[in-house]
């Protein structure tokens, strides 16, 4: 079995040696053994491991979901739509928080509209009073 050391791993999915520990300690990848000198040891599989962590990182889904994910994946029981359901969970809640974005961004719109502008002082700042809770 071919074995590589944490390094070479790290460079392999282009992570630092410090995400791959992160990573560890967060229960998501898991070293085969360590050396007498205390080096972590992996298999090639741990390539493949690391790189689905950082790709479903990047689609939103946080550590503990890639966690449920990677248990989900290594259940002979479990199939196809258990993924998908887990998936279309991420979508709603994306489209949650790009709802959540629009109204912060009308709301701020609506702030930047009844600011006086440029040559004011900032006793006159509409948006300042706004977020300090001033009425007037």
């Amino acid at each position: 079995m071919n074995t590589i050391k944490i390094g070479t791993l790290a460079k392999a999915c282009d992570v630092n040696i410090d995400t791959v520990r992160y990573y560890e300690r967060k229960g998501l990848i898991s070293p085969l053994e360590r050396t007498n000198s205390g080096y972590r040891v992996y298999d090639q599989g741990s390539v493949k491991r690391l790189r689905f962590i950082r790709k479903t990182q990047s689609l939103g889904f946080t550590l503990e979901e890639i966690k449920e994910l990677l248990g989900l994946s290594e259940l002979p029981e479990k199939d196809c739509g258990d993924i998908r359901e887990k998936t279309q969970q991420k979508i709603t809640e994306i489209e949650k928080r790009i709802a959540d974005l629009i109204e912060i961004k009308i709301a701020l719109g609506e702030l930047s509209e009844f600011c006086p502008g440029k040559g004011k002082p900032l006793s006159e700042c509409s948006i300042l009073k706004h977020l300090y809770g001033d009425a007037g």
